[in-house]
């Protein structure tokens, strides 16, 4: 089948046991315009991985050796690469583990080959500066100089990608970092979770929508005094999340009379 071309050709490594199924990966994202690699077992994923510094990693839970999320865990300590865990099990601690571990993304198998395109494409823009966040960051108090966002106790550096509350400095992953940069670019207003994974995860309506709410109570467990009962990061029921701000307290008092 004739090759798509892409003119800022990607590497991506493939780390999975299991060769038919690397067969039909390699051959679908060869189509795709991509170059790839190969590995087999968990210490060859990350001997590779530290050696040619893929631009994205398709990782297998289940390996031999080394363990999928061991794998991840090593690699993300020495490489900021985009993640995608690969996965037979349903189950979501497995899931969530892998998101903590700094897997940027997961998808279970058996997967549609369309839907891990949208999301290879999504996760290898996910360090592209989102015009969405310039066009917006007006609404807040900024300073053009250092690059700060400031919304209650929340301070956002977007030049050394840092947060703080208060004083505190909190320890988020890229997309963590994302997912709170463009909830306080919003001034209050709800985003909903489909938004979310549109701007930030690129899926557009490829995504799963856990994958935002999994990603908002991380964050919560690193901002707040008590999860259970978030103060800066709220959520409107069935609709999506918010970043409290005065505007906001505000609107929650009216709308509680």
């Amino acid at each position: 089948m004739e090759r798509v071309e892409n003119g800022n050709q990607k590497t991506i490594l493939i780390v999975d046991d299991e060769q038919p199924i690397v067969d039909i990966l390699v051959y679908n994202l060869k189509k795709e315009g991509y170059d790839t690699l190969e590995a087999n077992d968990g210490i060859a994923a990350v001997d590779i991985a530290l050696k040619s510094k893929p631009d994205l990693i398709l990782l297998d839970i289940m390996l031999p050796k080394m363990d999928g999320l061991t794998v991840c865990k090593k690699i993300k300590s020495k490489l900021n690469v985009p993640i995608l865990m690969l996965t037979a099990k349903d189950e979501e601690i497995d899931k969530i583990l892998g998101l903590e571990l700094g897997a940027d993304d997961y998808i279970t198998k058996p997967f549609s080959v369309r839907e891990l395109m949208a999301r290879i494409k999504a996760n290898l823009r996910k360090s592209e500066v989102k015009t969405e966040f310039v066009s917006t960051s007006q609404r807040l108090k900024t300073t053009d100089k250092n690059k700060i966002i400031k919304v209650g106790d929340l301070t956002l550096d977007l030049e050394k990608i840092e947060a703080k509350i208060g004083n505190k400095t909190i320890d988020l992953t890229i997309r963590e970092f994302e997912v709170l940069k463009y909830l306080a670019l919003q001034n209050g207003q709800v985003v909903t979770r489909e938004k979310l994974l549109e701007v930030v995860w690129g899926y557009e309506y490829y995504g799963d929508i856990r994958t935002v709410d999994v990603t908002v109570r991380r964050i919560r467990g690193k901002i707040e005094k008590d999860a259970s009962t978030p103060k800066i990061l709220a959520t409107k029921r069935g609709i999506g999340y918010y970043i409290r701000t005065e505007q906001s307290e505000e609107w929650e008092r009216n709308t509680a009379k």
